[in-house]
C-alpha cells in the first residue's frame, strides 16, 4: 500500500507562474490589468473565439452569459442533471427555472431527443455541459436550438482542449452563442480560480464587458492606467466578476503548458484503460459516437455495485483506506432537495442520470501524476474488487 495519499487532483503550477504572480504583487496593479488583458488575448488565439472575456469563476461566467442574452423570471433553460451545481445555480440566479433533461449512460452527455421533448413555449436556451471532456453532440443540439429559436450556452468547464468534429470547444459558432471554462485548481489549467466566457456575438460580448464590472463602461484599467479617462457611464446593474491579474499571471503559464498536460492525461487515461479493461466489478468509460478529441478533465469509470454487492461509497472509503483518493463527480442534481424541490423530480424522473449517479467515482487524474502512481491506483481498484 502507498504510504503517502495520493489526491484525486493537484495543480501544477511552475516557478514561472509563481515569479509573475510575485511581480504582479510588487507592481501594485493586483486587479483586471494588462495580464487579464493578455489572458483573454491568449485564450480566445487558441480556442478560435472572437471575444474571450475572463471572470472570477465559471459560476460567473455562466451567469454573466444568461443575463446578457436577457434570461429571467419566468423563463426556462433545459440543461443535464448530470452536472456540478453551479450550472443549475446560474440558471436560477437570473430567476428563470432548470429543466432537466435525461443523460446517455455512455457518452454522459445530454441527449438530444430529450432536449426537444422538454422544449415549451417558456424554454429560452439550452445548457449542454461537456462531461469530463467529451463534448456533447453539438450539431445536433443546435439543430433543436435553431429549430425553436433558443440560445445555446455550452457549460465548457471540463472542456479545456477538447473538439467536436475537428473544432475545438469555444471556438465561434455564432449568435447568441457561447461557451464558458472553469479554472479551478482541478481543470485542465489553473488559475486557482477563474473561468472564461468565449463567443463569436459582439453584442453579447459587450455586455458581458459591462456585467462583469458592475454595469461600468470602462473598467478600472481604461480609468487609472497612465492613458486611462476617469469618466465612465452605467447602463444598467452588474456584478463583480472580475478576474485580476494576479490570477491571470497563472493563467498565462498555464495556457502554453495546457497540449503537454493534455496529453500527459490522455497517456494516463489510455493505462487505466487498458489495466483495468479486465477487472470484474469495474465498467469503463466509452468513446461517444461522433468525431471529437476527448480532453480528459476527469476518469469516470462506474463501479458495478451489483456484480459486487457494496455501493459505490464503500468503494471510494475502500480505497482511501490504501491512501488512493477518488472523488464523485456527481450526484444527479435532481436526488439533492433544493432541485428536486423546484423541478418536482425525484428518484424515478430520470433513470439513466441515476444508474450513473449510484455508479460513477473519479479516480486520481493530472499532469504530475508519475507512472508509480497509476499503478499504486490500479492495484488499489483489483484489491478493492477482489475482497
Amino acid at each position: 500500500m502507498r504510504k503517502e495519499f495520493l489526491p484525486f487532483a493537484r495543480p501544477s503550477v511552475s516557478e514561472e507562474a509563481i515569479a509573475d504572480v510575485a511581480d504582479s504583487i510588487r507592481s501594485g496593479w493586483l486587479t483586471m490589468g494588462p495580464k487579464t488583458i493578455l489572458f483573454e488575448k491568449n485564450f480566445a488565439g487558441y480556442v478560435g473565439a472572437s471575444y474571450a472575456l475572463a471572470v472570477n469563476s465559471a459560476t460567473a461566467g455562466l451567469h454573466c452569459a444568461l443575463t446578457a442574452l436577457g434570461i429571467g423570471a419566468g423563463d426556462e433553460v433545459i440543461t443535464t442533471p448530470m452536472t456540478f451545481a453551479a450550472t443549475a445555480n446560474a440558471i436560477l440566479f437570473t430567476g428563470a427555472k432548470p429543466v432537466f433533461a435525461d443523460i446517455d449512460r455512455e457518452t454522459l452527455d445530454i441527449v438530444p431527443e430529450n432536449i426537444e421533448r422538454a422544449v415549451t413555449k417558456k424554454t429560452k436556451a439550452v445548457m449542454p455541459v461537456h462531461f469530463a471532456g467529451t463534448p456533447c453532440d453539438m450539431d445536433e443540439i443546435e439543430a433543436i436550438a435553431d429549430a425553436h429559436g433558443l440560445a445555446v450556452v455550452e457549460d465548457a468547464a471540463h472542456a479545456l482542449g477538447a473538439e467536436y468534429k475537428g473544432r475545438r470547444i469555444g471556438a465561434d459558432r455564432g449568435a447568441r452563442r457561447l461557451s464558458v471554462f472553469s479554472f479551478h485548481p482541478t481543470k485542465n489549467i489553473t488559475t486557482g480560480e477563474g473561468g472564461m466566457v468565449c463567443t463569436q456575438d459582439e453584442d453579447l460580448a459587450e455586455k458581458i464587458m459591462m456585467l462583469r464590472q458592475n454595469g461600468m463602461s470602462r473598467g478600472a484599467w481604461n480609468r487609472y492606467a497612465a492613458k486611462g479617462s476617469a469618466n465612465y457611464d452605467i447602463f444598467f446593474p452588474g456584478l463583480k466578476y472580475t478576474m485580476t491579474d494576479i490570477q491571470a499571471a497563472i493563467g498565462n503559464s498555464q495556457l502554453p503548458e495546457l497540449e503537454n498536460f493534455n496529453r500527459r492525461r490522455a497517456r494516463i487515461v489510455a493505462f487505466y484503460m487498458r489495466e483495468l479493461a479486465d477487472v470484474p466489478g469495474i465498467i469503463l468509460p466509452k468513446p461517444a459516437p461522433w468525431a471529437h478529441k476527448h480532453s480528459w478533465h476527469i476518469f469516470t469509470p462506474f463501479v458495478d455495485i451489483d456484480l459486487l454487492g457494496f455501493s459505490r461509497d464503500e468503494f471510494i472509503a475502500r480505497m482511501k483506506e490504501r491512501n488512493i483518493g477518488t472523488a464523485l463527480h456527481y450526484q444527479a442534481l435532481h436526488l439533492f432537495s433544493c432541485y428536486g424541490g423546484i423541478t418536482g423530480m425525484g428518484r424515478g424522473s430520470l433513470p439513466e442520470a441515476e444508474y450513473v449517479s449510484d455508479r460513477i467515482v473519479s479516480l486520481p487524474l493530472f499532469p504530475a501524476m508519475i507512472d508509480e502512481d497509476a499503478h499504486d491506483v490500479v492495484r488499489a481498484v483489483k484489491e478493492v474488487c477482489r475482497l
